[in-house]
C-alpha cells in the first residue's frame, strides 16, 4: 500500500512500511525512509507506484481549467476527494483524485485552502480583483520584457526616458521601469549610467555628473528664495585709506582688500580689509538660513553656485570705486617689518581698485622685483607688502605656499547646456608667486590675530587646527602646525564660506561690545561646524571631479595621442600641464618618484572619468617639478 501526503507545503508519495494510529513509516521513491503523521496522509492507494502517481497526475491536472472548476464548485468548504468524485462522475482513481488536488492547489486565486486537502471557492468579487491583479502583473511583465529588449538594442522607450533622473540617482525597485533597466543591465553587463547613455537618455556625461551632485546637495534646486536685503548700517566711521584687492579675473565675491599708509619715523600701517556681510546680515535672519543651508560657494570649471544671493554679494563685495563696509585689521609695522601693534575696526573703506592677476603679474613677479619694477599703480604698496610678507613668512618658519605646485585655471567657451560643443582651455601658473605670497601671508596674519583675540576674550569661534599632521575644524584655539601659528580661524572669506561668516558675527560682537550670537560650547555652533566641514569637503570633491572631466575633454579636444608625465609613486603618474593624476598599470616597477615618462593616450571614458594610458618610454629631459600637493594626490 502507498500514500500521498503533504509535507513542507508540497505533495509527496511513498510506500507504507509500518502503519500506526498516529504515524506511519514510509519509504520514498528515492529510498529515503521517513516518519510522517497520520493526519498528513491525503490518499491511500495500491496502484500505480508512488513514483508514477504524480508523474501521471501532473499532465492531467494541467488540462483542468480553474475557471471551469470554480463554476462547478458549490459554496462552502469541500474535500478534494468529494469534488473529484463530482468532477469525474464516478469514484476517482488515485491518479484522477491526485490531478484534482494538484489543480486546486495550483489555483490559489480561485480556491482558498482551509486545511489539508480541503478548499473553499473564492467569492466572485475577490476573484475578479485577484484576476485583475494577475492580468496587471502579466502586462507589466510583458512591458518589462519589451523595454529591456529595446534598451539592449540601444533604443530608448519613452517610459524609461521620462524617469531618467530617478533611474540614475534614486531608483524605485518596485517600478517596472526600474526592473526593465536592471534586467537589461544584468544581461549586457553595463552600469545603469552606461546603458542609458548609450540609448541617448543622457545628453552628456557632464550632465550626469552635475545632476548627480545637484540631487545630492541641492535636492530643491539652486534658485534662491525671494529675500529682503537689509540696508547698509549707518554711522560707521570712514577710513582714510585707498584700498585695493588682488584676485583672478573670474572672482566676483571679493572678500579682502589691502592698504598701506607710510608713517615717517615709525614705519607703516598696513590695513587688511575684509568684506563685512556680518554687519548687516544678522544671525537667524532669512539670509542666514540660506547661507546655513548652502554653507559654501560651490566652484567648478565654467560655473559656480554661490552661497549667498547675487544681490547680497553685490551689496557687500569689495568692488573697485565703491565705499564698502569692512572689518579692518590695522598693523603697525616698524622699518624692520615687525608688527609692533594692531587695531581692529568696523568702518567704511573706499576700494580704489580691483587688481587682477593677469594684469598685475606680468609687472609684479620675481623677475621684475629683482630687476626693478616698472611704473604702475600701487607699485610701491605692493613692493612694501611683499617685503612684509617675506618677513612674516620668516618669523613663522613655514612657507605660505608650497613652492613648485601649479594652479590651473579652466576657461570654458560655449553654452554648458550643450557641454559637448564647448571648448576648454587650461592654463597653469606656479603657486608661490610674489602676489600669492603677499595675499596669503596677510590673510594668515588676519586669521591668526583675530582668532587669538576671540580666544583671549573667551568668545566662541570655529578654528582650523593642525596637530600631528591632521587638519580639522575645532572650537578650541589649537595650534596650526603647518602654518606655524598658535591658532588659526577662517575669517577672511565671509561671502563664500559660512564658517567665516559665523566667525565674523562673533568678531563684530566683540568689537562692538555686544553679546555674541554663539555662546561657548554652543550646540548650534558645533552643528554648524560639523555640517560645514562635511559639506565643504563634498564640494571640494565635486570640484576635483569636474576638473577631471574637463581635463579628459581637453585630451579629446586636442587629439592628444602621447603625453609626458611625472611618476609620483608606484603605478601613479601626473600628466604634464594638467591637474590629472592617473594610475598606469604598465609603468615599470623600477621607476622612482620624479622619473619622467612618455605615455600613449588610449580610450577616454567620460562617464567613469577614466583614460587608458600605456607606458611607452622613459624621458630624461627636465619637466615639471615634483609637487607635494596632498589634495591633488
Amino acid at each position: 500500500m502507498h500514500v500521498l501526503f503533504e509535507e513542507d507545503g508540497g505533495f509527496k508519495t511513498g510506500s507504507i512500511l509500518a502503519d500506526g494510529d498516529a504515524s506511519l513509516q514510509v519509504e520514498m521513491p528515492s529510498g529515503k525512509r521517513s516518519k510522517i503523521k497520520a493526519g498528513s496522509v491525503l490518499l491511500r492507494f495500491a496502484a500505480p507506484s508512488p513514483l508514477q502517481l504524480l508523474e501521471q497526475a501532473e499532465p492531467l491536472a494541467a488540462g483542468i481549467e480553474p475557471d471551469f472548476l470554480w463554476e462547478c464548485v458549490n459554496e462552502g468548504e469541500f474535500s478534494f476527494l468529494d469534488f473529484a468524485r463530482d468532477y469525474f462522475g464516478h469514484d476517482p482513481a488515485p491518479v484522477e483524485a491526485s490531478a484534482v488536488l494538484l489543480a486546486l492547489q495550483a489555483a490559489p486565486v480561485y480556491f482558498h485552502r482551509k486545511g489539508k486537502g480541503r478548499f473553499k471557492k473564492a467569492p466572485a468579487d475577490i476573484l475578479q480583483a485577484a484576476l485583475a491583479g494577475l492580468e496587471k502583473k502579466r502586462q507589466q511583465a510583458l512591458a518589462i520584457e519589451h523595454w529591456a529588449g529595446e534598451l539592449k538594442a540601444g533604443r530608448l522607450p519613452a517610459e524609461i526616458a521620462a524617469l531618467t533622473d530617478a533611474l540614475l540617482y534614486a531608483p524605485d525597485r518596485n517600478r517596472p521601469e526600474t526592473k526593465a533597466v536592471e534586467a537589461a543591465c544584468g544581461e549586457t553587463g553595463m552600469s545603469t549610467a552606461r546603458l542609458l547613455f548609450d540609448c541617448g537618455a543622457i545628453k552628456s556625461a557632464y550632465h550626469l555628473h552635475f545632476r548627480r551632485f545637484l540631487r545630492e546637495q541641492f535636492p530643491k534646486g539652486t534658485a534662491f528664495p525671494a529675500v529682503e536685503i537689509p540696508p547698509l548700517p549707518d554711522g560707521l566711521p570712514r577710513a582714510g585709506v585707498a584700498a585695493f584687492s588682488i584676485d583672478d579675473a573670474n572672482t566676483t565675491e571679493i572678500d579682502d582688500a589691502l592698504s598701506v599708509t607710510l608713517l615717517p619715523g615709525i614705519g607703516s600701517r598696513i590695513g587688511i580689509h575684509i568684506a563685512a556681510p556680518g554687519i548687516g546680515i544678522g544671525h537667524g535672519t532669512p539670509i542666514d538660513a540660506i547661507a546655513r543651508a548652502r554653507l559654501s560657494t560651490v566652484y567648478m570649471p565654467g560655473y559656480k553656485i554661490t552661497m549667498l544671493p547675487d544681490a547680497v554679494v553685490s551689496r557687500y563685495t569689495l568692488d573697485g570705486g565703491v565705499d564698502c563696509p569692512a572689518v579692518s585689521l590695522y598693523l603697525t609695522v616698524n622699518e624692520q617689518y615687525e608688527i609692533v601693534g594692531y587695531e581692529s575696526r568696523l568702518e567704511i573703506v573706499h576700494i580704489a581698485a580691483n587688481l587682477r592677476h593677469h594684469d598685475i603679474e606680468p609687472l609684479f613677479n620675481a623677475e621684475t622685483i629683482a630687476a626693478g619694477l616698472p611704473e604702475f599703480r600701487f607699485r610701491d604698496e605692493l613692493l612694501h607688502l611683499w617685503h612684509f610678507a617675506n618677513a612674516c613668512e620668516g618669523r613663522r618658519g613655514k612657507p605660505s605656499a608650497m613652492q613648485g605646485i601649479n594652479d590651473y585655471n579652466f576657461a570654458i567657451a560655449g553654452d554648458l547646456d550643450d557641454p559637448d560643443a564647448c571648448r576648454v582651455e587650461i592654463s597653469e601658473r606656479k603657486r608661490g608667486s610674489p602676489l600669492d605670497k603677499l595675499v596669503a601671508e596677510l590673510m594668515i596674519v588676519a586669521n591668526s590675530t583675530w582668532g587669538g583675540l576671540l580666544a583671549e576674550k573667551n568668545i566662541a569661534c570655529m578654528y582650523r587646527a593642525q596637530t600631528q599632521g591632521k587638519v580639522r575644524m575645532t572650537t578650541s584655539p589649537l595650534p596650526h602646525e603647518g602654518l606655524g601659528v598658535p591658532q588659526y580661524a577662517w575669517m577672511t572669506s565671509p561671502l563664500r564660506r559660512y564658517c567665516d561668516l559665523v566667525n565674523q558675527w562673533q568678531l563684530v560682537a566683540c568689537l562692538s561690545g555686544r553679546t555674541p550670537p554663539f555662546a561657548p560650547k554652543s550646540a548650534e555652533l558645533f552643528a554648524a561646524m560639523r555640517d560645514f566641514e562635511l559639506t565643504y569637503s563634498a564640494y571640494a570633491d565635486f570640484q576635483r571631479q569636474m576638473e577631471r572631466y574637463w581635463c579628459l575633454r581637453w585630451l579629446q579636444q586636442e587629439g592628444i595621442q602621447q603625453i609626458e608625465a611625472t611618476v609620483r609613486r608606484e603605478q601613479l603618474a601626473k600628466l604634464d600641464h594638467l591637474p590629472l593624476m592617473l594610475r598606469i598599470a604598465s609603468l615599470p616597477a623600477d621607476l622612482a618618484p620624479g622619473q619622467r615618462v612618455r605615455l600613449a593616450v588610449g580610450e577616454i571614458d567620460l562617464l567613469d572619468l577614466e583614460v587608458a594610458c600605456r607606458f611607452i618610454e622613459r624621458v630624461d629631459a627636465p619637466g615639471e617639478q615634483m609637487e607635494a600637493d596632498e589634495e591633488e594626490a
